[in-house]
């Protein structure tokens, strides 16, 4: 008789920290196979992009990809660019708190005391967001369900809580804080909650408990551990070279903007591969990325830009310097997008056919569909892999200050969540998008 997930380790006496080695098994009983595993990653970056160098000429297959795109070159083929999407909710809050609060949730910000502009002052949103509403359709389902259910990463995000520095939501009033800080991300995955000076290693209390579990398992499964227990050494190293290497002190550069933010890339990579292995170790299938925060400000010095981004922002159309750097910005932004969808294509799906770049779609949006005129029409929506079934590899323009609510929807209806509204039902009376799958 097959045992269970429960019945396996106590039967080899495993400890609870040997347990993320062992969840994703794939010759288990316990493990899933029936149905391959879709998952999907919400990524964001804030305020808006520069139109003429992001949007395409063209629709359909032969779309082109403009100066800030080209690292997607190499997914062309599994790319999908959604033009005319908007944010069609009004009310409190001005445009970067709406484009925020509303992004995944489709509706309402709540009356609050945080003002934004000359805009009536705004609070949290009054609804769940998609990830926490797929989190919990998948979490009902055991053959679905996972550890976390969805995990919340982050990229320099203020310690501060507010209508512009959140973007999922667990419900009305529910804001869900990303974790930005890659060694208490690690200490969530793998339950080692040791401050950095004392950081050691995970794997150095469970040795036996992994001479066990390889005893008990089948050559595919053995493998699977080696390079599941490689991964956690690696990055441990890692974590601990990024330490002494940002040991120096660093300047606060302007309120709200984290003191590592000379670090963004080495944080944002780090993030990346901790992501990447939770998919592997199936600790989750729903994942977030929040990059900095609506009106971030963060300096790209790397880039050779010393301005912070949200001042870039407002800059004119007609200013061409300002305008070369924002395409800067929202390009690298987009290498970051290229090198999550690389690391996923590179590795293979567990138990299952192909890489997990097959069975994964990443959604990068933004809060403004341009900075400067705060607009919420034409929210870029830009997507890569095939977790969710669409048609890849074309470009679709749809009418214009099409609701994004329809949007939600569709990605509700691709893990077989047919909601019938997602939002504010006001925007909802068209349904889900025609022409993705």
């Amino acid at each position: 008789m097959s045992r269970t997930r429960r019945e396996f380790i106590r039967d080899l006496g495993l400890s609870a920290a040997a347990i993320p080695f062992v969840l994703n098994l794939p010759s288990l009983a316990f493990a899933n196979q029936a149905k391959r595993k879709q998952r999907v990653i919400f990524m964001f970056s804030p305020n808006g992009v520069v139109r003429k160098n992001f949007w395409p000429d063209k629709d359909g297959k032969d779309f082109d990809l403009k100066e800030i795109l080209q690292p997607l070159a190499p997914f062309k083929d599994r790319t999908l660019m959604l033009n005319g999407m908007s944010t069609l909710v009004r009310g409190d809050g001005d445009g970067h708190m709406r484009g925020m609060g509303c992004l995944l949730t489709g509706t309402e910000l709540f009356p609050g005391n945080i003002m934004g502009g000359g805009n009536t002052p705004a609070g949290w949103s009054k609804g769940i967001s998609i990830d926490q509403e797929l989190k919990n359709f998948l979490q009902k389902n055991p053959a679905t369900k996972t550890r976390f259910g969805s995990l919340e990463f982050g990229v320099m995000v203020p310690e501060r809580a507010d209508t512009w520095t959140r973007w999922s939501y667990a419900g009305p009033n529910k804001p869900v804080t990303p974790i930005d800080d890659p060694y208490q991300m690690f200490a969530k995955l793998y339950g080692k909650a040791k401050d950095q000076e004392a950081l050691s290693s995970v794997l150095d209390g469970i040795k036996d408990d992994l001479k066990k579990v390889g005893a008990a398992v089948g050559a595919a499964d053995r493998r699977l551990i080696e390079e599941h227990a490689t991964f956690v050494r690696e990055m441990e190293e890692e974590l601990k070279q990024a330490k002494a290497a940002a040991s120096h002190p660093v300047p606060v550069i302007e309120p709200g903007v984290r003191k590592d933010n000379d670090n963004i890339p080495q944080i944002s990579k780090v993030q990346i591969d901790l992501m990447v292995n939770a998919f592997v170790a199936d600790f989750t299938r729903v994942a977030s990325m929040q990059y900095t925060h609506s009106v971030g400000g963060a300096r790209m010095k790397w880039l050779g830009i010393t301005e912070g981004h949200h001042t870039l922002s407002h800059e004119g159309n007609d200013k061409i310097p300002a305008q070369e750097k924002l395409t800067k910005i929202n390009k690298w932004f987009c290498e970051q997008l290229a090198y999550m969808a690389k690391r996923l294509a590179e590795t293979p799906e567990p138990g299952g056919q192909g890489s997990l770049l097959d069975n994964t779609t990443i959604i990068w949006t933004n809060e403004l569909g341009e900075g400067n005129s705060h607009s919420l029409d034409n929210i870029p929506y830009v997507m890569v892999g095939n977790g969710l079934n669409f048609k890849m590899g074309q470009a679709i323009t749809y009418p214009k200050r099409t609701a994004h609510n329809r949007l939600l929807m569709s990605i509700a209806h691709a893990f077989g969540h047919e909601v019938k509204t997602f939002g504010s039902a006001n925007f909802c009376g068209d349904g889900a998008l025609t022409g993705l799958t």
